[in-house]
This record gives C-alpha cells, structure tokens and sequence, in this order.
C-alpha cells in the first residue's frame, strides 16, 4: 500500500488558515474565490489617471476628469471610427462627461425624442461594453450606480449574434421608453463608462490655493472610487491650518486674500473673516498698504470699488504681519530647523528703512508696522492673538473643511509607489554633490524613504494626537517645516522669500533657489539611483512629479531623464499659466502604452455642453509596452496571487484534516 505524504503546517500557518476557514468555510467556497481571483488576473491592466496641481481650478479638473484625460475619445474613435462622423463622436462624448447638462439641451431641440433615445442608448451600450472588457463582470455591477445594476447588467451581457435575444433586447429598451426612464438609464450607463474607463486616479499634490473652489475638488475627489492623494506642499497647508495651527490659518489666509481667492474661505468653508477685517480696517486704516494690493483678473478689477481694494490690502497686511510673527516664533522654538535666517522681523533698521539679511542692507518698501514692537518683534498684540484664535477655531470648528481634511489624511500620503512608479509631489531632497540629503530631526538621522517615511508619520500627529499634547505641537510644528522648511520634499527651496517679496525689489534677496533634485533629475542615472532608494528598478519605472510648472512655451519638455521622469505640472492654475502657455499636463497609463497629454485653457462646462467644445489637447504615447500588461502584472495582481497561494494551502489543510470544514456555515 503506498502512503500519502501528509502535509504539516506550521503553528503559525496553521492558526493563519483556521482565521481563513471562517470566510472560506468549505473546499467548495475555497475553490471558487481561487477561480475567481485567477479570471481576475488574467484581465487586461486597468487604465491608471495621474493629474497634479488642480489648485482650485474645478471647471478644468472635472472636465478632465469626465474625459479621462481623453481616454474617453479615444474609445469612441476606436468603436465608432469607421461608422460615426467626428461630429456625432463629439456629440456622444460630451453626452458622457455631462450627461445632465446635455440631456437638458437636447430635450429643447430634438424634435423625436424616443428616436434619439433608443439610438444614443444603443451606442452606449457599445461603449460600456467596449470598456467592460478589462473588468469582471460583478466588478462592473459595483461601478453602476444603485438601482440600475440589474438593468446595465442586461442591457450589457445581453448578446444578439445570431439573433435569438434581439427581440429581448429590444423589447428591454423600448419599455425603458415607453415608461419615461431613458434619460435616468442614459446617466447611468454614462457615468459606469467612466467608472470603467480609468481604473485608479492619482492626485500628484497641490488641490488647494490659486483657483477658486478647491472644495468643489473635494467633494468630486470624495465621490471617486480608486483615489489616492500624494499631498503637495499647499494640501499640507490646509491640513495644517485644519489641525490648528495658527501659522498655517494666518497663510492660509494670507495667500487667499492675495489671490482674491476668498469664496473657498468663505462660501466652501463656511469660515467668516469678519473678525480679521474689523480689526484691519482699525489697526490699519492710516497705514501704508501698496505693497499688499491684491491680484485680480480684469473682470475683478471691474467688479470691486476701491473701498473694496482698500479693505482687502489692509486685511491682506494684518494677516501677513501676524504670518511673520508667529513663523519667528516657530522659527526660534524649533532650532533644529536651521531656519534662523527666516526670522527677519528683528532685523530692520527703522531709522533707516533697511533690513539686513545675510550681510547685506537691503532698502525697505514699507516698514510701516503699527503692531511691531521693535523691541519684541514677535510677540502678537492682544488685538492680533484674539485675532487669529478666532479664526483658527473658525477653521477647526468648519465640518466640511474636516471631512475633507480626514479624506487628506486617509486617502493621501507623503509618496507612493505603486505599478512601478514612484509618485511624489516635489523632490527626494538631494545635496550639491548629488547624494541624498540627510536631515537631521528630535536625534535622528535620515535620507532619502527613511526620511520620507518619518515625515509622512510626522505629518500624522499633527492631526489625530491629542490637542495640547508635545506629538500633537511638534507635528503641527512639523507640518510647518514641510510647507516651508528648508529642503523639504514637498516645497523643494532652500528659502521661502515671502517676506523679500513683499518689502524687496531685489530680485537677488527676492530668490528661492530649488533643491539640487531640480538639476540632477535630467540624469538618467539618478533616476535609477533614487528609483533603488524606493525599491523600484526596470525598464517601465518611472518617477512621477507635479509641484513645478513645466514652461511649454519656452519648449521645455514634462519628460526628464531620459523617460526616467515625468513632470505632469504644466500649470492647471490660470495664475500659472502665463508661465507655462499650456493649462495642464496629465498621464494615463493603460494596459499597452503610457500617454502624456497636454491641455489647453478650458473655456467652461456651459460652453462645453452647448458646442461640443472639449479642451484642445497633444497627446504622446511615450512608453508601449512590449506585451499587453495583465492584472497579475500589477502590485495588486501580486496581492491577489498571494490570496491564491494562501487559499490553495486552505484547500491542503482541508484536504489532509488540518482544518475541518464547516457546511453549515
């Protein structure tokens, strides 16, 4: 008689599979999820969407998140190429990205709607299916919006080839008619096909500040499914004035009010700035404030009296002095931020109007401070302190800017590695002689993901340590440091020159020199050493960055490195786009190719729905893959292989009475 070799499990593995057991409770139940995840692995890779630098400018960012950067088009060139006219592509394709808006406008022209509705549901039906075939078919059930699961479901597996279901599907789609529900059934295959249409969405940094409702970014961000978030240096602003910092709530406020960019303040979040403007328009009535005029567009201009402008340059210097304040404060409690070149208050000469930084007298613009005491240049007035506790409560106290805030901290982090690609809004902070740059923080030593990994947690405490707590000040302290220390890897500047700006025309003081990352990162080999650094090495790794606008119109390119690295800032802001000429780069990276795109100045939703008009972009499929990539190719294949591997042991421990199955569960 010959034996079976029984097979022993470890302790450990053993108590593993018993946990297992109790959500695969029989050989049966084992079986199936291991040929479901191995039908899951063998799909083609889904459709990866990288955007960076959104700062506010929602109108843009939705259209091109309804578009899918232009992948959207591309699927109907693919369908319908040979049998749809470009303009019927566009028409369809805006039906897609606003569904709503469109609908509306047809209903006002079309003179036989039933007609028009069962042709357009059937090309739908075309393009969800198209789109479908990367995605199990429960995984496409979960992205269609509830209570039209089981419709869509019909709609697209129904097959008519040989023409023994035609009657069926037909019949389905006039009843849909008949009963006055087309226009719900057309939103809904809409926004499934964008759901399939991109797989993951990557935020590379920088929501906020610049444009006018990074809310309203928020808020779609919070509806998308697959978001992750690698937080730029102004989301870790936010965050921190959300913390409590009152730093960061007097930057907050400053740049927003600079930027006349108050509606997300105020309307977004609900915060009022009453206490700030009362106290301006009282301590700052008689002072000098030319050097505080506010940046505003011609339409601005022409909305908004100069009692308005006034009040808003005062506002817009009390902030600022209270800014300057409290970053010399933190500056002088926190010395392991080498940043005392940064406290500056106390370095001018008031009899002479000058201010000395580094050896040299510089002439001041305006030195009229009335709430400066020469003698205490950081300590704040009682009117200040009151103040800006005010305001920062206000910020703590706005319970959308909180849930936001959670969603920043749950959904984002310092970098990520993920497929390949090391995600990370600014640098890997690195020295003159191109090595990594070692930070020295409370006694440690680190560089490059050590530190990075550091200042991720850190980042954390600033948030969710109990108020009042050192971890919960330090990293609030923190936080600070990563907005504007020097080095950092989210600001990427040996100096914030601020306060130069506002006082200085020097544009040698008025410098903020980047990090050597910014010079070494055209090097191939660099890249490769700081892909190491992360565990990533290959031909298709890549390092993805956004935080400095590529300057398109100078013929600068987003591709550094010999392909090593992508820069996809090419200036969504309207503030930054005098600079770059272009309104944005984005990156998709599918199961074949990955493809940069550069975008045009979008000229709002209304003009979209009503012309067709999308946003003018080039596209360059910079990188093909030599096969098609699979599921199993991806770091979620990896995971779901190991849940195969852990389920087959399963079936072993079941199989050689190791774990006794349970049918009655």
């Amino acid at each position: 008689m010959t034996m079976l070799n029984k097979r022993v499990f470890e302790p450990d593995q053993l108590r593993y599979l018993q946990l297992l057991s109790q959500q695969y409770p029989t050989v049966q139940a084992a079986s199936t999820e291991i040929i479901r995840l191995q039908s899951i692995l063998n799909l083609p890779k889904g459709t990866e969407h990288f955007m960076s630098d959104i700062h506010g400018e929602y109108d843009a960012f939705l259209h091109i998140l309804n578009s899918c950067s232009g992948e959207v088009k591309e699927k109907l060139k693919e369908i319908f190429g040979n049998s749809l006219s470009q303009r019927d592509r566009n028409d369809l394709a805006t039906l897609i990205y606003y569904p709503k808006g469109k609908l509306e406008l047809v209903a006002d022209t079309e003179e036989d709607m039933e007609e028009w509705y069962r042709i357009t549901i059937h090309r739908l039906v075309q393009v969800c299916r198209y789109v479908s075939i990367k995605h199990s078919r429960n995984y496409v059930r979960e992205q269609t919006p509830a209570g039209y699961r089981e419709i869509l479901d019909e709609l697209i597996h129904v097959r008519d080839e040989d023409g023994s279901k035609k009657y069926y599907f037909e019949n389905l789609i006039n009843t849909i008619i008949s009963i006055g529900q087309a226009a719900s059934v057309i939103q809904a295959i809409c926004t499934t096909i964008k759901a399939l249409t991109v797989d993951q969405l990557h935020i590379v940094g920088d929501i906020f500040d610049r444009g006018p409702r990074a809310d309203i970014v928020m808020d779609s961000l919070m509806n998308c499914r697959g978001v992750d978030i690698q937080w730029g240096n102004h989301d870790i602003l936010w965050m921190g004035a959300a913390s409590g910092s009152r730093t960061l709530v007097a930057t907050v406020l400053s740049n927003s009010i600079r930027y006349n960019n108050l509606d997300v303040i105020e309307t977004g979040y609900g915060i009022s700035l009453r206490p700030l403007s009362i106290f301006a328009n009282e301590v700052y009535r008689d002072c000098d404030t030319s050097c505080f005029n506010i940046k505003m567009t011609n339409l601005d201009a022409k909305q908004y009296t100069e009692k308005d402008k006034l009040l808003s340059a005062r506002m817009y210097k009390a902030i600022t002095m209270i800014l300057f304040k409290l970053e010399g404060q933190k500056v002088l409690r926190r010395p392991e931020y080498h940043m005392e070149d940064r406290a500056l208050l106390h370095r001018i000469n008031y009899e002479n109007k000058t201010i000395n930084i580094e050896g040299v007298d510089y002439p001041l613009l305006d030195c009229d401070f009335p709430t400066v005491d020469p003698e205490n240049p950081y300590e704040l007035t009682a009117e200040e302190s009151h103040v800006i506790d005010q305001l920062t409560e206000s910020f703590r106290h706005s319970e959308k800017l909180q849930k936001h805030t959670r969603f920043l901290y749950s959904k984002g982090s310092l970098y990520k590695v993920i497929n390949g690609n090391l995600l990370l809004h600014s640098c890997v902070p690195m020295t003159e002689d191109g090595k990594l740059q070692t930070f020295t923080i409370s006694g440690q030593e680190l560089s490059g993901k050590a530190f990075m990994d550091y200042a991720d947690k850190t980042a954390r405490q600033a948030y969710y340590h109990k108020r009042g707590t050192p971890e919960r000040v330090f990293g609030m302290d923190f936080l600070w440091w990563l907005w504007a220390g020097r080095n950092s890897p989210i600001f990427g500047r040996d100096r914030m020159a601020t306060f130069e700006r506002r006082f200085i025309d020097n544009e040698v003081a008025q410098a903020e020199p980047k990090n050597p990352y910014y010079t070494y990162y055209q090097d191939p080999e660099v890249c490769d050493m700081l892909l190491k650094e992360f565990g990533l090495a290959g031909p298709h790794c890549h390092i993805i960055n956004g935080h400095v606008p590529v300057k398109a119109k100078k013929g600068e390119s987003p591709i550094k490195g010999g392909g090593k690295l992508l820069v996809i800032d090419g200036g969504f802001s309207k503030a930054y786009q005098p600079t770059s000429g272009i309104a944005g780069y984005t990156l998709t990276f599918g199961s074949r190719y990955m493809r940069i795109v550069a975008h045009q100045p979008f000229a709002g939703k209304q003009h979209a729905v009503q012309s067709n008009a999308d946003i003018d972009n080039e596209s360059d499929i910079f990188e093909r893959m030599e096969t098609r990539l699979k599921v199993a190719d991806t770091d979620e294949g990896k995971m779901l292989q190991a849940r195969v591997t852990e389920l087959k042991d399963l079936l072993d421990a079941y199989r050689s009475g190791a774990v006794t199955e349970n049918h009655n569960e």
